[in-house]
């Protein structure tokens, strides 16, 4: 890997550790010389982990949406900041920049990337690794809820494994490093008894 996008809020939440998480990953990102690329706002978890990995010298290439520019929530102080015309661009471009990703707390916009990018590897539109920062349990209630999904028989368990979970920064870039994609079986082909 050499560049990884973060996916997460673009408010900080209501306890500190969620900034310590983003504080934490964005310096582990620019100490391994990883480009972090990110939604290019300045607010949030966004301005946490983006700001550190600035203060640690890291490189940060943010994609940003020209309406939310506009309301003046983009950074000013980034390596670069690419200014898109929608929504849907920027989530293309970040794709395109990065070799990996990573959620951390957010909302629905952070799960919304979550999800969409997770779809394409399932798919097999990327063979990138996706991971998801653990901060203070945060996403515990998700993983129950995707197991039980696969027991419901509407997840694959190979699907499943793709989103790799740690409360490491360093142990999940680690793994993401590491990951090998699995063998893509599309949905629709309808699997021998």
């Amino acid at each position: 890997m050499k560049s990884v996008c973060v996916f997460c809020g673009s408010n900080p939440g209501n306890d500190p550790v969620y900034a310590d998480g983003a504080r934490a990953m964005g310096r582990e990102i620019a100490r391994r010389g990883l480009v972090l690329v990110y939604g290019g706002g300045a607010v949030g978890l966004m301005g946490v982990v983006a700001n550190a990995a600035l203060e640690a010298g890291g490189e940060v290439h943010g994609v940003i949406p020209r309406a939310l520019r506009e309301k003046e929530v983009g950074h000013h102080h980034l390596t670069r900041l690419e200014i898109v015309d929608t929504m849907h661009i920027r989530k293309a471009r970040m794709a395109e920049l990065s070799d990996g990703f990573i959620a951390m707390p957010g909302g629905i916009g952070t799960f919304e990337e979550l999800f969409e990018i997770w779809t394409w590897g399932q798919l097999g539109i990327h063979a990138k690794p996706l991971g998801l920062l653990n901060v203070a349990g945060f996403y515990d209630p998700l993983a129950l809820f995707l197991d039980r999904t696969v027991e419901a028989g509407f997840l694959k368990p190979m699907h499943r494994a793709m989103a790799m979970t740690d409360t490491d920064p360093a142990q999940l870039l680690d793994r993401m490093e590491a990951y090998v994609p699995a063998a893509v079986i599309k949905w629709v082909e309808k699997e021998e008894v």
